[in-house]
């Protein structure tokens, strides 16, 4: 159809070339107009067939993915959606190519991922991202080497132990937390978040943040308590909860079904958040496609949560910020670069 999301598959294994593209090919609004094999034939496809979105492995033979993305990025700017294995090292290589200007990332079917699960959710970031302009960029993506020293701890932040701030995002989410998480100071309440990502990769997620924070970072595991200068990040295929026991905070960590197609899934988080924190609260709900999140954050709002949105302007994917605006469940509509002071300043 003339007005199908056009496609491009780059894959060194002939058979996930057949499975995507057949796969997607039964999807409503996108069409394959192409597969290649490495980044030299998928060069001269995107010329030649000027692709809407483009599926990127980033482990393979000749010119590997990120070199590849890197070149994309400053000659021809396209929205990206990697593809990777769920290993350690995939995990890393793609939050590294997230940093470069790669918008989303899936996991490769497995034994316990099956190819229609994994179809039905990249179709559906196919759709997100499609109409996302993508700016090029002269030099790749740089990031500071350890945690920004200038940042200090603030008298006013000194006493607020019972404070908890809880973050929800989606496509385009992992640089948007990036930004949020280092605008906090070192005595900053203790976060919470839920970024949909597959499993494993959310490992190297909380990692690559941990080098660039003055505060900690780390995975969330079943009973890890909120502290103060600490966020813990849901892991990847499982739903994340905030839990009290007397003065203490600790988050659940479970299984269970998922949610608006997600687990882990924002709604869940923050409904147990307006459940056990209530005015105690702040919650961010960040760029991401869909609605999750926005019936939550209207119920910490009710609760007497402080809530703030990502402005349409600075999102990559105005979907969940716009579904908890519609709903009034945000306090403050803010840009990205104004997220983490506007959230400091209701601490306060």
């Amino acid at each position: 159809m003339k007005n199908d999301i056009r496609v491009l598959v780059v894959d060194d294994s002939a058979i996930v070339r057949k499975v995507l593209s057949e796969e997607l090919s039964r999807e409503r609004g996108i069409e394959v107009v192409g597969t290649a094999p490495d980044p030299y034939v998928a060069r001269d496809k995107i010329v030649r067939l000027r692709p809407d979105v483009i599926t990127l492995d980033i482990e393979m033979p000749r010119m590997d993915g990120l070199t590849f993305l890197k070149k994309l990025m400053k000659y021809f700017p396209l929205p990206v959606i990697i593809v990777s294995s769920l290993t350690k090292k995939g995990g890393k290589l793609a939050m590294e190519a997230l940093s470069l200007g790669a918008l989303e990332v899936i996991s490769k079917p497995s034994a316990s991922y099956s190819v229609g699960d994994m179809s039905v959710q990249l179709a559906d970031k196919i759709r997100a991202v499609a109409h996302v302009h993508v700016t090029a960029r002269t030099d790749a993506a740089s990031e500071a080497s350890g945690p920004p020293r200038e940042m200090i701890a603030t008298k006013a932040l000194s006493a607020t132990t019972n404070k908890v701030i809880a973050i929800g995002a989606s496509t385009g989410g992992t640089e948007a937390i990036k930004t949020v998480l280092m605008g906090m100071p070192p005595n900053s309440p203790g976060i919470i978040i839920v970024q949909h990502m597959p499993a494993k990769f959310t490992t190297s997620f909380a990692e690559r943040l941990d080098s660039l924070c003055a505060i900690r970072v780390k995975e969330a595991q079943d009973g890890d308590s909120v502290v103060n200068g600490q966020a813990l990040i849901a892991p990847g295929n499982f739903h994340m909860l905030l839990r009290r026991s007397g003065a203490r905070y600790y988050v659940q960590v479970k299984n269970g079904p998922m949610v608006h197609h997600q687990r882990p899934s924002v709604d869940v988080l923050f409904k147990s958040v307006a459940d056990y924190a209530g005015s105690n609260a702040i919650g961010i709900i960040l760029t991401g496609m869909g609605a999750d999140g926005a019936d939550g954050l209207l119920q910490m709002r009710q609760a007497g949560a402080r809530t703030v949105a990502q402005d349409e302007k600075t999102c990559v994917v105005f979907g969940m910020p716009k579904e908890a605006i519609k709903r009034e469940a945000a306090e403050k509509i803010a840009p990205l670069s104004d997220v983490a002071p506007t959230a400091l300043r209701m601490v306060e």
